[in-house]
C-alpha cells in the first residue's frame, strides 16, 4: 500500500527515512522464491516513533532488517529504496553501511540471550560499539560507556556494566541491548520485539525506558511488535502489516480506537488486557483471529486476508485491494472503504 505517494514532496524532503515501493522474497529450496515484503511504502520524520503490528511471519522484522540493508544471505530485494537522510541504504557501500549501523541507526534485537556475547562483561560490550564509530580515548571511552549504561540503569549502573550476561535478569539483559543501541546516540532506532520474552511488569518498564530516551536524544523510534497494548502510549502512528502487506497506517490513537480494516479489527479484540486492568483480567478467554495465516509460497489471487474475513465480498477474492485514505494520515487497503 503505497500511502506515502499521497503526500507532498516537499514533506518527503524533511523525512528522516522514507522506505518506497519494497519488495523483498526469500529463496527457498526447489527454486521458488517466497514472498515477505510486498509493496512496502512509509514515511518518518525525525523525532517520530512509529509502530510496526502484525502476527508472526506478517513480515515485520524482514522490514527491520531491509531498513539497515542486514539480510540473510537468501533474501531478494527486487524493488524499491530505503532512504535514509537522503541516502539509500540498500545501494550503499558496506563502508558506508558501517557508518550508519550502530552509529546513525541503532537496532535492538528480539533475543539478548542470543545477541549478548556470553563471555564478555556488559561495558566492554558497549565499548566496542562506541569505539568503532567515535574515536576516543580510553578514558574518554570509560566514560561514555558509563553515561550510556546509567541511561538505562538508574541504580547499580557500575556492577551491571562489569558483570557477564549470565548474571543478569533477563529485563536487565533487554537494557542491555538498548545501551548498545543507543550509545552512539543514534537519529533512530529500531527495536525489534525487545520485550517479547518478558514478563508485563518488565515490559512496562522496557518501554518507560524507551519513551525517556526518545525525550532525551530527540530520537526517532520504530517498535515492532505482534501485541497492540504495547504501542499505545509509546508511537504516533502504527503500520499495521499482514502476509508482507501494509493493510493499515494511521495515528496510532485513531487506529487502535477506531480500526478500519478487519485484521486490525481482530487483532485488538486478541490483545491481552493491559497491566493493571483487574476487570479485562476477569476474563476468561481473548478472541483470537479465525484461521490460518496464508502459505506465501501459494497465494491465491485477491485479498491475502479473504478466507479469515468475516466481511468478505465476492471481489476480495478475485484481486487486492489498493489503499483507501481516509484523511491525510490515515489509510487501509480494503474494498469495504472502496479500496
Amino acid at each position: 500500500m503505497e500511502v506515502e505517494a499521497k503526500t507532498a514532496s516537499s514533506k518527503r524532503m524533511s523525512q528522516l527515512l522514507d522506505v518506497e515501493k519494497l519488495r523483498v522474497s526469500y529463496r527457498v529450496p526447489g527454486g521458488k522464491e517466497s514472498p515477505a515484503l510486498e509493496g512496502v511504502s512509509f514515511g518518518l520524520e525525525p523525532g517520530e516513533a512509529l509502530g510496526i503490528l502484525g502476527e508472526s511471519g506478517s513480515g515485520k522484522s524482514t522490514l527491520a532488517g531491509a531498513v539497515l540493508n542486514l539480510l540473510p544471505q537468501n533474501a531478494v530485494v527486487s524493488e524499491g529504496a530505503v532512504s535514509f537522510g537522503g541516502q539509500d541504504l540498500l545501494q550503499a557501500r558496506p563502508e558506508e553501511l558501517q557508518k550508519v549501523r550502530g552509529g546513525r541507526i541503532g537496532l535492538v534485537f528480539q533475543e539478548p540471550s542470543l545477541a549478548l556475547h556470553p563471555t564478555i562483561r556488559v561495558g566492554e560490550q558497549v565499548r566496542d560499539v562506541i569505539a568503532v564509530h567515535q574515536k576516543l580515548t580510553r578514558a574518554q571511552l570509560r566514560r561514555n560507556v558509563m553515561q550510556t549504561v546509567e541511561r538505562v540503569f538508574t541504580n547499580d549502573a557500575s556492577r551491571i556494566a562489569d558483570s557477564f550476561p549470565h548474571q543478569l535478569s533477563g529485563g536487565q539483559r533487554a537494557r542491555v541491548l538498548i545501551a548498545q543501541a543507543i550509545a552512539c546516540e543514534p537519529a533512530l532506532l529500531i527495536a525489534d520485539e525487545p520485550t517479547a520474552s518478558l514478563d508485563p511488569q518488565t515490559q512496562e518498564e522496557i518501554l518507560m525506558v524507551l519513551r525517556t530516551l526518545r525525550s532525551e536524544l530527540n530520537m526517532a523510534l520504530i517498535f515492532i511488535t505482534h501485541n497492540p497494548a504495547l504501542i499505545r502510549d509509546l508511537t504516533d502512528r502504527v503500520l499495521v502489516l499482514y502476509a508482507g502487506r501494509v493493510v493499515e497506517l494511521g495515528p496510532t490513537e485513531q487506529v487502535l480506537e477506531f480500526p478500519r480494516h478487519p485484521y486490525t479489527a481482530a487483532l485488538l479484540q486478541s490483545m491481552p488486557p493491559r497491566l493493571g486492568d483487574r476487570q479485562a483480567v476477569r476474563k476468561s478467554e481473548l478472541a483470537a483471529v479465525p484461521g490460518e495465516s496464508p502459505n506465501l509460497l501459494r497465494l491465491d489471487r485477491g485479498c491475502r486476508f479473504e478466507p479469515r474475513c468475516s466481511y468478505r465480498m465476492g471481489e476480495c477474492a478475485l484481486q487486492e485491494p489498493g489503499p483507501s485514505i481516509f484523511d491525510e494520515n490515515h489509510a487501509v487497503a480494503c474494498f469495504r472503504y472502496g479500496g
